[in-house]
């Protein structure tokens, strides 16, 4: 199983991202790989410093999503891929659908246009689940101190970032599970179990239960 966990920044969702990955190993017992985007190898971690680095200045759209898609290619291909290949389960933090919302939609390059070079980047590859952290920006902003170039561009961005995700969810209903992402993180992690639950998914067999 692939379970992807996505929001805004400030939503939370890396640390739930860590305390699912400690929950399925807790009920498991099998190995889980947990990855972050951008990020997860050598060339994956070098973007990520390009990207978020404020002193990279302004970078257009495009320039934005080859370089998420270059990290993101990589690491599905040495690290994720490999994984699932050997039975393991694996939780990421942010996939293709950040790139949709991000660069696709608020940024404009479009909807199509981001995914059909995710699926060339991930070689079509999909996540099984995608737990959207869903939090109002201003809360979000509250919690972030040291801001990095994305969290720099303001909380009215992030506001639009929020309707993004919350859009995508509503038309992919199938694959994205919203989880109200207010309170302590240990709240919302018993939100994304029952969750989980709810679709009658087992952390045991990766199936269904």
């Amino acid at each position: 199983m692939f379970y992807v966990f996505e929001g805004i920044d400030g939503s939370g969702k890396s640390t739930q991202a860590r305390l699912f990955k400690e929950y399925l190993e807790r009920e498991s017992g099998g190995q889980v790989l947990e990855v972050r985007e951008p990020g997860g190898t050598v060339l994956g971690e070098k973007v990520r410093e390009i990207l978020l680095d404020p002193a990279s200045g302004e970078l257009s759209p495009e320039v934005e999503v080859f370089l998420f898609m270059a990290a993101r290619a990589h690491l599905c291909y040495t690290r994720i891929r490999p994984a699932l290949d050997q039975g393991a389960m694996v939780v990421a933090d942010r996939f293709v659908w950040s790139s949709v919302v991000y660069q696709g939609i608020v940024s404009g390059l479009g909807f199509e246009a981001v995914i059909e070079l995710g699926r060339v980047a991930t070689g079509g590859m999909e996540p099984d689940c995608t737990f959207l952290i869903d939090i109002d920006p201003d809360v979000a902003f509250a919690r972030i101190g040291y801001q990095d170039r994305m969290e720099g561009r303001g909380v009215d961005f992030q506001r639009q970032v929020r309707d993004g995700y919350l859009t995508l969810a509503r038309s992919l209903s199938d694959q994205f599970v919203v989880v109200d992402g207010r309170g302590d993180p240990e709240a919302v992690h018993w939100r994304v179990l029952g969750a989980l639950k709810d679709r009658g998914v087992s952390a045991k067999t990766g199936g269904e239960a």
